[in-house]
């Protein structure tokens, strides 16, 4: 039986593990291993894993039986917001953040956000050279994002930014991530509070207006905080990062979306072409069985965990044509990456503006961005939820 996660080839850092495509060619599901000794089921292929992602059996609750739990969990731990929740106090929680999160409300944000990233970039260009993009550039986009939608101010950006990476990361200890969380946690009530007495328009102070008509209690508002915030800036500075990376390990697809850089079209079809390739969750989706499922010719029992391997899934070959190869222009590009369901990621239409403005930028100002070390003395970030790079020295 096969341990889960398992380790990428190191000289394919943006390919899933190989085994998971052994996996995937047997059979649909099969039993994995996890860290505690529990084996539950990994889905490996896509028609699966969506069907499974939207069948209201499956609970995202992290202390029901049987639930996968990707490392020891500290007792009397708290869920960060209402992602590990299932509905209805998922949907009642959910429903309260979703307007700020809209289309037509994000695309407005289009030009700010176009500012943020032309603003960084003069920053680079009059900076040393070589320079660290992660800490420059990847990791400063969505921070100052999401800090200007939340109402959180950028100048803590060095207090959670260092606790966010705790609650991401595998390695931390149970007593260290709890300890993250309530630092995060008391954080943000303190901000919720100071939003109560002095609101403006900001998701903070719609958060604090429902704490004070009593539809929230503040510790819920918090955790919610907890979750937006690191939700907010982690994934997509990830994003950035690693999609940098690859972009310069395949320089006809990075010549192509240069050449391109104001086809709002192709943007679009390479954000999305990025996002299925790369995977930056790629421990996959985890959820328990609160009742028996029938599925691809198995039994799940109430009770017994399901990861859904959504890295491997957006390489199923019966969905997406050369699955392995990075086509900025494919079509009809139907990734999972953003989950599927009910707990499909509410941030997404951000994210995809954040880096339709990044890669439509970035590399069209500094034509010869390149890396300023080998690709092997990168260091990825194998031992956490989030996937992608520490740092990412480039020159130009």
């Amino acid at each position: 039986m096969h341990t889960f996660p398992m380790a990428r080839a190191a000289k394919c850092p943006f390919d899933p593990p190989p085994q998971l495509k052994d996996l995937q060619e047997e059979a649909p599901l099969t039993r994995v291993e996890l860290w505690d000794g529990s084996t539950p089921w990994l889905v490996t292929r896509y028609e699966e894993q969506r069907t499974l992602l939207r069948d209201p059996r499956l609970s995202s609750v992290v202390t029901r039986p049987g639930y996968p739990s990707p490392a020891p969990l500290r007792p009397g731990a708290d869920s960060i917001g209402f992602i590990l929740m299932d509905d209805p106090e998922h949907m009642r929680l959910r429903r309260m953040v979703t307007a700020p999160f809209a289309m037509k409300r994000v695309e407005a944000m289009r030009p700010a956000v176009q500012r943020i990233v032309d603003s960084l970039i003069d920053d680079l260009l009059a900076g040393p050279n070589p320079v660290d993009l992660v800490e420059a550039f990847a990791l400063p986009v969505p921070s100052l994002v999401i800090c200007e939608l939340l109402g959180v101010p950028y100048a803590d950006h060095d207090l959670f930014q260092a606790h966010s990476r705790n609650l991401v990361s595998r390695s931390v200890s149970p007593e260290d991530r709890g300890a993250s969380f309530g630092v995060l946690n008391d954080y943000l009530a303190g901000l919720l509070e100071k939003k109560a007495l002095e609101p403006a328009e900001d998701v903070l102070s719609g958060l604090a207006t429902r704490v004070t008509a009593g539809e929230l209690t503040l510790r819920e508002a918090a955790g919610m905080g907890v979750l937006l915030l690191i939700a907010g800036h982690e994934t997509t500075a990830n994003m950035i990062a690693l999609g940098t990376a690859a972009l310069l390990e395949n320089p006809g697809q990075l010549a192509l979306l240069r050449s391109s850089s104001t086809d709002p079209a192709l943007v679009e079809s390479a954000v999305e072409e990025l996002l299925r390739y790369l995977n930056i969750t790629h421990n996959g989706r985890r959820r328990s069985a609160v009742e028996d499922i029938e599925i691809a010719g198995e039994t799940i029992r109430a009770g017994e965990g399901v990861i859904m391997a959504n890295d491997i899934g957006n390489r199923d070959p019966a969905i997406f044509e050369n699955p392995d190869d990075l086509d900025l222009t494919r079509t009809g590009n139907r990734h999972v990456a953003f989950g599927f369901g009910i707990h499909q990621c509410l941030g997404q239409p951000l994210a995809r503006l954040e880096l339709q403005v990044v890669y439509s930028t970035l590399y069209r100002r500094i034509p010869t961005l390149r890396l300023a070390t080998d690709l092997e003395k990168i260091p990825f970030k194998h031992d956490g939820s989030v996937y992608g790079v520490y740092e990412l020295p480039v020159t130009w």
